[in-house]
């Protein structure tokens, strides 16, 4: 249990950071009120929420093979919420923002960004292992089969 916990810490951290160094660019590259700097600002943003879903993607993948989606999910349903929390409300504190500066519409907006975000890279993370046959449950489907097959047939007498 304490490997699972620091597996969740570490990415829950993982994923906190990637937040951190986006912000930490936009904030020292892209300082200003012009058009440009907005425009770059709005490019790492999504960059930022590429490398997120990313992430996710290939945990899912890793995981998906050691274990049951049960497991894995829940982790994952752990995971999202905290560094979504953490990404919202810390990381503008970090950097000397208001987390509520923009609106509420502008806030909103950043969780739902980040729903999307992490909704994709699971769901592409998962597919991806499914697809290819590497999932946790069709790796328990061959090895059932295996043993069938390798069982020998009974012999009938009368």
């Amino acid at each position: 249990m304490d490997r699972r916990r620091r597996d969740v810490g570490v990415l829950v951290a993982a994923l906190f950071a990637v937040n951190v160094v986006a912000r930490l660019i936009i904030r020292f590259g892209f300082e200003g009120e012009d058009a440009a700097a907005d425009t770059a600002a709005d490019r790492v943003s999504l960059a930022m929420f590429a490398v997120i879903g990313l992430i996710l993607a290939v945990v899912v993948f890793r995981w998906g093979h050691r274990r049951p989606v049960a497991g894995w999910g829940a982790d994952i349903a752990l995971v999202v919420p905290v560094a979504m929390l953490l990404t919202v409300l810390v990381g503008p504190l970090l950097i000397g923002h208001n987390p509520f500066a923009g609106g509420a519409p502008t806030f909103f907006a950043q969780i739902w960004l980040y729903l999307l975000a992490t909704g994709a890279g699971v769901l592409i993370g998962y597919l991806v292992l499914t697809a290819l046959g590497r999932d946790y449950r069709s790796q328990q489907l061959k090895r059932y089969a295996e043993v069938k097959a390798a069982k020998p047939r009974r012999v009938v007498r009368r």
